[in-house]
């Protein structure tokens, strides 16, 4: 039974992780109906953009007051990329055949793991992350549980950015507006609506979290590679649409069930189709099942209604 708690434990941070990159697709989405393939770049840049921050203002600081700075500047530099590969890219593929943007969404995701792998110093390896010591000190033993720090920040983490998107969209002049603009963006605009605005914010929020997930995962693992957003971009968009597509309670669902079921196929299944070099094939064994028997997701996809 100690164990069954210790692997639930593992998963839900696992997957607090994935639901942090999830809930950017699924803003996204929610407003602009396409599949930001290059958000997992985003969660990319984010971590090296807190290494950055770190190397340039406070090499060999390992205070907690240094890990605010370090998250602004995830956030900065994933919104920064966000912003720019909405205006540059989506925006004038707006209106055209949905194949168009998905086939420029990879091309972005490759272009940007070869800018950092080619021009970010030494990243043509795994490089090393900062080291806090509040959040990458030794391990809290609660009872039979070890709790490592990271991961009370990684859920924590989590927590609180759900609760502050929650706020932002449900009681803001501007989060309304997205929620007018992911209903009929022609309304909104007839409403004094900018609608340009209100889906560059919904890039910038995506990232803003993506960027914390960035941190998280640097914390976690004590180091970071040009390739990481790969993986868990498609690990987040599983999540997205496990939960429902277009539903940010559901894709913090997804991720978390998807994290946990990751963990527990690692530990208990047993035999040739248990182990680590399985869990990705249960991830998206599962993601299938729920796509046969459940194709609007776990909480059902955002679904508009129009007169």
């Amino acid at each position: 039974m100690d164990l069954f708690f210790q692997q639930l434990l593992n998963g839900l941070t696992l997957g607090s992780l994935y639901a942090l990159i999830a809930v950017g697709y699924t803003v996204v989405y929610g407003i602009v109906q396409i599949i930001n393939f290059a958000h997992g770049e985003v969660f990319m840049i984010g971590a090296f953009g807190a290494l950055a921050t770190w190397t340039v203002l406070f090499q060999g600081q390992t205070s907690l007051w240094v890990l605010p700075v370090m998250i602004i500047g995830a956030v900065a530099a994933s919104v920064v990329v966000a912003v720019l590969m909405e205006r540059v890219a989506y925006r004038p593929l707006r209106h055209a055949p949905r194949l168009a943007p998905l086939i420029t969404a990879i091309g972005i995701s490759v272009f940007l793991q070869e800018a950092i792998r080619l021009f970010y110093p030494g990243a043509k390896s795994a490089m090393p992350f900062p080291r806090i010591d509040i959040v990458t000190g030794a391990a809290l033993q609660l009872g039979p549980l070890t709790v490592r720090r990271s991961a009370i920040f990684t859920i924590g983490s989590l927590i609180v950015c759900a609760a502050l998107l929650w706020y932002f969209i449900n009681r803001t002049k501007l989060g309304r507006g997205m929620l007018a603009v992911s209903q009929d963006k022609d309304t909104a605009r007839l409403m004094g609506i900018n609608v340009d605005r209100i889906i560059a914010v919904a890039f910038a929020l995506g990232a803003a979290l993506a960027g914390v997930a960035g941190v998280a995962q640097g914390l976690q693992n004590n180091n970071i590679d040009f390739f990481m957003g790969f993986l868990a971009g498609l690990k987040a968009f599983t999540a997205a649409v496990l939960g429902g597509i277009g539903n940010i309670m559901g894709a913090v669902l997804g991720g978390l069930v998807l994290g946990v079921v990751e963990a527990m196929a690692v530990q208990f299944i047993p035999g040739t189709f248990g182990g680590s070099p399985w869990k990705d094939v249960w991830a998206f064994a599962l993601l299938i099942i729920v796509l046969v028997f459940r194709p609007q997701g776990l909480l059902g996809a955002r679904v508009v209604d129009r007169a």
